[in-house]
């Protein structure tokens, strides 16, 4: 009981940021008052720390990468492409929009595409002219799609990046794994969203309204850099996984790589037009304090506990076969990533995961379940992930304001089908792959 207060507290610090106090450090307080109450030992601080250092700092990496870029004008230009190829009708918009957000979710994350992409989509609308249901179906549909298609790359998400080195798991076989199953979370995705906007979609917009892809470019040298260094990066996570180099150390050369060619440090600053220091100002360092204090937190549930709670679920999830374990996991992960945050959520699910006495192909079904269920799950609460509430805040400063009650209705209409759907994908093509190895 007294690591569950402690985890409850920590977790209303965390929302409320009292004073500003950011995540960060609403999370380290609550694991510092965690260590003083005894519900966890020093000696687990290393045991944390290994878990989530490389994680934290690949997701800043990437956010830095993702900063960048956006200064530079690539993403307003990719979205302006993507309007123009709707040619002027609003049911080829739509798809267009959501797959952007899937394909920009794919390799700057989740929280980028949320919070980069939505203002983005916001001003194209405007100059659109589109009507404020029209608006609400768009703006929904991009938050939405950055965590439902969160999964084909262990950078994608946070998420990912925790499980994958938790358990080991390399580059290249969770691209193998996950990418067919993006697939149907994104057409999922799709389909659910089409059912549920689709007449709020305006038939015909106004292509003469938009400005031309080429006037968003703000610093040429590093839009055409982007691609090959974003190609080279991709290359980079397949070559170096085998040889076990952190992610974060690939990624973090390619964001200074970057910064390198925005701040055009080779003549000492002159001429650039992005400005490197306001990317790595705003670059999210509070996460690795929260994710460090967070996890101390839940590591103290886990010695309280609730570790054996989750492996005895597991176990009899296991017991009624894999199909029953994949489905169980993921809906299970997704309800407690929705109650207590989705970081705070994997940890949980991957410690019951390694206590739980299940065969090898169970097992490996309930690690991705579990990451699917941590990477959807949250959309069901407002709180179930910080990228949601970012992005709440991010639309209330530009005047669209959407309630607690009104994100739930949406969130737990659209969410459980689509994991559903995706879960059903992961239970079939994982067996499928172990018999072709086979």
């Amino acid at each position: 009981m007294l690591a569950l207060a402690v985890f409850a507290i920590t977790l209303v610090l965390v929302i409320w940021q009292p004073r500003g106090l950011g995540i960060g450090w609403s999370a380290l307080g609550g694991a510092l008052v965690a260590l003083l109450l005894g519900v966890v030992q020093w000696t687990d601080v290393e045991v944390v720390w290994d878990i989530v250092w490389d994680a934290t700092f690949t997701f800043v990496a990437l956010i830095i990468i993702s900063l960048i870029l956006d200064a530079a004008g690539f993403f307003t230009w990719a979205a302006l492409h993507v309007a123009r190829w709707g040619n002027g009708k609003g049911h080829m918009l739509f798809p267009l929009i959501v797959v952007l957000g899937a394909l920009i979710a794919a390799f700057f994350a989740n929280d980028g595409a949320a919070l980069l992409l939505t203002p983005i989509v916001i001003a194209i609308l405007l100059r659109l002219n589109f009507p404020p249901p029209a608006a609400f179906a768009f703006i929904i549909a991009t938050g939405f799609v950055a965590d439902t298609t969160s999964l084909p790359l262990v950078i994608s998400n946070l998420v990912n990046i925790v499980s994958a080195n938790y358990f080991d798991i390399g580059f290249d076989r969770y691209a193998v794994v996950m990418v067919p199953v993006n697939l149907v979370s994104l057409a999922a995705t799709l389909m659910v969203l089409w059912l549920v906007f689709g007449r709020q979609i305006p038939g015909h917009y106004s292509v003469a309204a938009l400005d031309p892809p080429h006037s968003a470019i703000r610093d040429m040298l590093v839009f055409r850099a982007a691609f090959p260094i974003l190609l080279l990066l991709l290359i980079a996570y397949f070559v170096t996984a085998p040889l076990g180099v952190a992610i974060s150390l690939v990624t973090g050369t390619a964001a200074l790589l970057l910064m390198a060619i925005a701040g055009r440090w080779w003549k000492k600053g002159e001429g650039a037009v992005v400005s490197v220091s306001h990317a790595l100002r705003h670059a999210p360092w509070q996460i690795v304090l929260f994710s460090m204090g967070m996890y101390m937190v839940v590591y103290g549930l886990g010695n309280a506990g609730l570790t054996n709670l989750g492996a005895a679920a597991l176990h009899w999830l296991a017991q009624q076969g894999d199909l029953v374990a994949t489905v169980g996991t993921g809906f299970l992960s997704a309800v407690v990533a929705s109650i207590m945050n989705n970081m705070p959520s994997t940890l949980v699910g991957a410690l019951a995961i390694d206590q739980a006495q299940v065969s090898a192909t169970t097992r490996e079904l309930m690690i991705y379940a579990n990451i699917i269920g941590n990477d959807l799950g949250p959309k069901f609460t407002p709180i179930g992930s910080l990228a949601t509430l970012l992005w709440l805040h991010v639309l209330a400063d530009k005047g669209y304001r959407i309630t607690w009650g009104q994100y739930m209705k949406i969130g737990l209409l659209i969410t459980p089908p689509v994991l559903f759907a995706t879960l059903l994908a992961l239970a079939w093509w994982l067996p499928a792959i172990a018999v072709h190895q086979g």
